[in-house]
């Protein structure tokens, strides 16, 4: 499969009210909702919680697909951190898992416009694109960040990747 023409855009979820973030997603013809947090619950923002929120997104007719598990950004074992804690997001990204999750992404994003969501606003700190994106974007896929105002950001115009985010390079 050639993912030279595949699209995926990402979006945080930040502290917006439920129905805006929906409203931002509609307006964007977002179809899938690939949520990549490793724990989709929030004491400060309920309204992100896992449950209640892929009901949401399907009442409002789109589709929610959970790949915290493969994609998420604060994976449960002890050998994906250095020794401050930081996630080691290079071993990450050569697990199997990693690898399935991103080719069940691909997949989708082949033939439907899907976003990957994760709760921090600013895609440039956050493992949605440090990881993900960045693991897309070598692949050739072009990446689209949905900011908090609706405007989408193309990952060529953010900026280049900051490795102090970054925990180590992930391609080379």
């Amino acid at each position: 499969m050639s993912t030279s023409v595949i699209t995926v855009w990402t979006v945080g979820h930040s502290t917006h009210p439920l129905p805006a973030l929906l409203s931002v997603l509609q307006g964007q013809r977002i179809e899938v909702v690939a949520d990549v947090r490793s724990q989709p619950y929030s004491r400060r923002n309920p309204q992100f919680n896992r449950e209640g929120f892929a009901a949401a997104v399907r009442e409002a007719g789109l589709e929610y697909l959970y790949l915290g598990t493969e994609l998420g950004g604060r994976p449960a074992e002890p050998e994906f951190y250095d020794g401050e804690g930081h996630v080691r997001y290079a071993a990450v990204a050569a697990t199997p898992r990693f690898v399935a999750g991103l080719e069940r992404l691909l997949a989708r994003s082949a033939t439907q416009r899907v976003t990957i969501m994760c709760s921090e606003e600013d895609p440039a700190r956050c493992h949605r694109r440090l990881l993900v994106g960045r693991a897309l974007t070598g692949r050739g896929v072009a990446v689209n960040h949905i900011r908090g105002d609706g405007s989408v950001v193309d990952e060529a115009n953010l900026g280049p990747f900051q490795q102090d985010m970054d925990q180590g390079t992930l391609f080379g």
